[in-house]
This record gives structure tokens, sequence and C-alpha cells, in this order.
């Protein structure tokens, strides 16, 4: 089966420039996202822009494209991504291809004029994502002290301004005293991104990528991979179900492996009976996790969460990464 996601429209951005990990990301993201096996959005309806072809004005026009196109599909879900540097200085900027620090209102792209785009999209299903304040690899994040500006994950209010409208989801790549980091092929957060797109952390085996199973998703992993050094800012407003964000396996409903990953996304080989059992367990730690999550996001810093919620982060974790194992779920 290969059906096409008709609903759904994305934005992705890869700023370049310094960072060409970003381009390598947001190609990533783009092309999981076409390809008619994955998630099969139509061409048409994804902007890609990457390098030279993600300046100032580029970005604009495409949140503007992105606000007609969503306007005409009442069923529409819209899907906005970001990897670059985000700075805070004191006003936030998100920096695209070109930009320059001492004209940042003229070569950058404000976190007020990013919120302001992101409000008209008034798709009814819209999720953000910002990978931002990019780091080294693993093991080998840049010292902050050779940054020529203090990176920040997502503009201060961001959030709170798009609560007046519903289904809105955000999830920024990293607290603002972490870094985001990069790996191979991809950075730590777009690479379990794309996972979960591909539907490794999808509870319903329908076909569908949802987006709470990918917050899910992303927000344990990451933490995971890096040792806790980079854990993801969860944001849900008016959200009224787990709405989903396109196809997994191109209408199919079992998931399939991305070609650089070694994990199997599936289990087999398990009674029905018992395999239900874990299913309502996986579901009630997954919720539970979620309101944990919720709790706090609400805390910009990573530091400045309280050790209860953190212990309780990881003795829930703990819980799914055991029910996974059991099911035979990847990554």
């Amino acid at each position: 089966m290969s059906d096409l996601f008709t609903h759904g429209y994305a934005v992705v951005i890869g700023m370049g420039a310094d960072l060409p990990v970003t381009i390598t990301d947001a190609q990533g993201v783009a092309t999981l996202l076409r390809d008619p096996s994955r998630c099969a959005y139509p061409s048409e309806q994804l902007q890609l822009l990457t390098g030279p072809d993600a300046r100032r004005g580029d970005v604009l026009k495409a949140l503007d494209q992105l606000t007609i196109q969503v306007k005409a599909d009442p069923d529409a879900t819209a899907v906005v991504y970001f990897s670059g540097h985000g700075t805070e200085t004191p006003g936030y900027y998100f920096l695209p291809y070109g930009y320059n620090t001492a004209d940042l209102p003229g070569t950058a792209v404000s976190g007020a004029e990013f919120t302001d785009k992101l409000r008209a999209i008034q798709a009814r299903k819209l999720l953000v994502l910002l990978d931002c304040c990019k780091a080294g690899g693993i093991g080998d994040a840049k010292d902050p002290s050779a940054l020529s500006f203090p990176q920040s994950p997502a503009p201060p209010g961001m959030f709170d301004a798009l609560k007046a409208g519903g289904g809105r989801v955000l999830i920024a790549s990293s607290r603002k005293d972490e870094f985001s980091y990069t790996g191979a092929p991809y950075s730590v957060f777009t690479d379990e991104l794309l996972k979960a797109l591909a539907g490794y952390g999808a509870f319903e085996r329908d076909g569908y990528a949802r987006v709470l199973d990918t917050a899910m998703w992303v927000g344990r992993k990451v933490p995971a991979r890096t040792g806790e050094k980079q854990n993801p800012i969860i944001k849900v407003s008016n959200l009224e179900d787990n709405f989903t964000l396109a196809y997994y396996a191109g209408g199919d409903k079992s998931p399939k492996t991305l070609e650089w990953d070694t994990g199997a996304p599936i289990s087999a080989g398990l009674g029905d009976a018992q395999l239900a059992s874990w299913r309502v367990q996986w579901s009630n730690y997954r919720e539970n996790l979620m309101l944990i999550e919720e709790r706090m996001s609400e805390f910009v810093e990573f530091t400045a969460v309280p050790l209860q919620l953190v212990r309780s982060k990881r003795q829930t974790e703990t819980h799914i990464a055991e029910l996974e194992h059991r099911l035979g779920i990847g990554g």
C-alpha cells in the first residue's frame, strides 16, 4: 500500500553555513516526509529550505505559503521544523543562512516574527520542532565560551502566544542550559524524531505516526542517548486527541526499520494476551510520563527542575524501557 497522506503540509528549514549538519538533518526530515513508502506527504505540500535558500526572506515567505495552504484544507496537519542557531541578545532570533550579528533585525528572524507566523497558521493540528543550540558529537560538546553569541532553544513566551489556538504542540530539542548534540548521520534529536515518524514508538499499530507518540519517543530517547545531557522541552496546548502527523509506512500497518538503524522496531512471536497486557501497562506508564514531562516543561533550565520530578521521570522511563524490550520495540 502506498497512498499519499494528502492532508500533510510542512516547512523544513536547515540553516547550513557554520552548521552543515543542519542541512543533513533538514534533508533527512524532508526525505522521510516525502517518501511514499514512509510518511507520504505530497511533494508540492512540503517546502525544504537549506543553505542559501534558507535566508530570512525565504523563511518568512515559506511560512506565509504554509498559512495559505492549510487555510484551504480544514483537515490539514502542519509541521514546521527548524534546525540551526537560536540566540537571545537579549531579544530572541532564529539565525537563518546569511545572518549578520551586526544586523539581526535585517538578516535573522526574530522570535516575535516567527511566533506571529505560527499564530497565523490556522491548522487544528500543528507541530513545531526546533533543533537549536547545536553542539559537537556525543562526548565532545563545544565549549560554551567558544560561541560568539548566547544560545537558546526557543523564544521566551512563544508557547504562551500559541495557546490561543488548539491542537498545537511544540518540541524544542534541549533546554536553555544545554546543547543539542550532533551525531551520524543526523543530530541526536532529529535521528530520534525520524524514528518516531517511522513508527518506532507508535502505540496503535494502525499505520499512523501520532503527535504524542512522537513527543514521548524523543522525550525519552534523547536524554537516554546523551546521558541526560540533552532534555527536550515538550509543550502541548488544547490537545483534544493524539492527532495524526503522517503515515509511518506509506499506509501499511507494519513499521519498517530505517536504513541507517540496526534495531528492529516491532515485535513478533508473543501471545496476543501477553502482548495486550504489556501494551496496557506501556500505555499507562506513557500517560504518567507525559504528565511528568508537562510539569517539567514549566522549567526552561534543566537545573531548575525539582529533583523528585527528575527521579519520577527516570523511574517511569525505566518501566517503559523494560516493557518496550519485552514488546520488541526498537530504537
